[in-house]
């Protein structure tokens, strides 16, 4: 796991060289949906709609209304002289017409109407390939769902780094989000803020959807190769007889550790594993049985690897801490929260935040301080060997590599010339 933050801190140094497929050249713009915004409750301002007037027979009024930050649906249907009732029956007319109600800043509402101002049809995009249509004839709905025929495209590309992954990824035509599904399957074996060095090398195979023949949006990678310091570590997207989609190595190997390396998207490193280390405050030498990372307040901490919550608590010297007791003897620490998001007895997964980044307690700075301890044993949490994830089992790895080894033979034709050039 590994969250943008967390590269931002090398990745946007400088421009970099990179050889690139021509086709990932051409680009469209990615579109932006803001879907951690829904629609508020309070307040309904004055909103401006367009209105195209009498069209055709002049039997019916078509408005396009683009909704605002702070406008709900109640106040777009009494702006347009619709009744709150026949809003509240849409909305809980069947499964279909309750997507009306997630719409968001910047979604469109399409609506006709009599000349008389009253409604006929309702259309909004419900998601990038759906559009939610809802007919109103005589007091009587109904409602369809029309799906957009959606077309993928299987891209390459490559790139050399010099100093910054995002220019390198920039330069050979990905966007920020395909950068960082690039880092993300490769995070539990490089660390792409200590570790990245110039003249590291990526390639890959990966999706572009389309829809109705335009650019829409990227869609996941399904093979990929890094060189970190002259190490090649490669991966394929892979969906087991279960239906679950992952990241395997050639040999089946989970690329998905049991525990992450590092469990927020952190700047820098500001005090190391040291069992010499003197204390900042008290002045006095105690060993530092973890490490601590450095990050603004608020940033989400998330729990390393699944397990259940021993401690959720506050006292002087902590500030907000949780503990986290794992399998196979397992404990992870986590100290100076600004806020706790789990309580005691709690069961928490990979990847789930929390808490969030604070300077609670005994600390001089905001920072998270992260300890990981082995059978009562305290570890470096950087170079400790971390637990690995189930390999594929070996009846599904003849399929799996019939599967990959196309693609990983694309992706070997695809370095060759970078290696050449480097």
């Amino acid at each position: 796991m590994l969250g943008l933050m967390a590269i931002l801190f090398v990745l946007f140094a400088v421009s970099d060289i990179v050889s690139v497929d021509a086709d990932a050249h051409t680009r469209s713009q990615l579109p932006v949906f803001n879907q951690s915004q829904l629609l508020a409750i309070p307040s309904t301002p004055l909103m401006s709609f367009a209105e195209s007037g009498l069209v055709g027979s002049e039997q019916f009024v078509y408005k396009t209304v683009t909704v605002k930050k702070g406008q709900t649906l109640s106040g777009i249907f009494t702006d347009l002289g619709l009744s709150q009732s026949l809003l509240l029956k849409i909305a809980h007319f069947n499964e279909d017409s309750k997507k009306l109600v997630k719409v968001m800043p910047g979604n469109d509402l399409h609506f006709t109407l009599t000349p008389s101002g009253e409604l006929t049809q309702l259309r909004y995009q419900a998601s990038a390939f759906e559009e939610l249509v809802i007919n109103n004839d005589m007091d009587q709905l109904s409602t369809e769902l029309v799906t957009h025929e959606q077309q993928i495209t299987l891209v390459t590309a490559e790139g050399t780094i010099n100093n910054s992954l995002f220019g390198a990824g920039k330069a050979a035509g990905l966007t920020d989000s395909m950068v960082m599904q690039l880092a993300n399957i490769f995070s539990w074996d490089i660390d792409f803020v200590l570790e990245i060095r110039a003249g590291d090398t990526f390639s890959l195979i990966y999706e572009k959807v389309y829809k109705d023949g335009e650019y829409l949006t990227d869609g996941k990678i399904l093979a990929a190769s890094f060189t970190n310091q002259g190490t090649t570590y490669e991966a394929v997207y892979y969906a087991t007889p279960e239906g679950d989609g992952s990241y395997f190595a050639p040999d089946g190997r989970a690329m998905k550790k049991a525990f992450l390396r590092a469990p927020l998207n952190f700047s820098y490193i500001s005090s190391n594993f040291n069992p010499n280390r003197k204390h900042p405050i008290t002045k006095r030498v105690k060993a530092h049985r973890g490490i601590d990372y450095s990050a603004p307040t608020g940033t989400p901490v998330y729990a390393a690897g699944g397990g259940r919550v021993t401690q959720s608590a506050y006292n002087k010297y902590n500030g907000n801490y949780v503990f986290i007791q794992h399998p196979n003897g397992i404990i992870t620490k986590y100290l100076h929260f600004s806020k706790r998001a789990v309580k005691k007895g709690q069961r928490v997964k990979q990847g789930q935040t929390i808490g969030y980044v604070g300077s609670t307690g005994l600390s001089t700075a905001p920072h998270l301080h992260y300890e990981f301890i082995y059978n009562g044993v305290h570890r470096n949490p950087r170079t400790v060997s971390l637990p690995k994830s189930k390999p594929l089992p070996s009846a599904e790895m003849a399929e799996f590599q019939t599967y990959a080894n196309p693609l990983l033979t694309r992706l070997s034709d695809l370095k060759t010339p970078l290696l050449a050039q480097n």
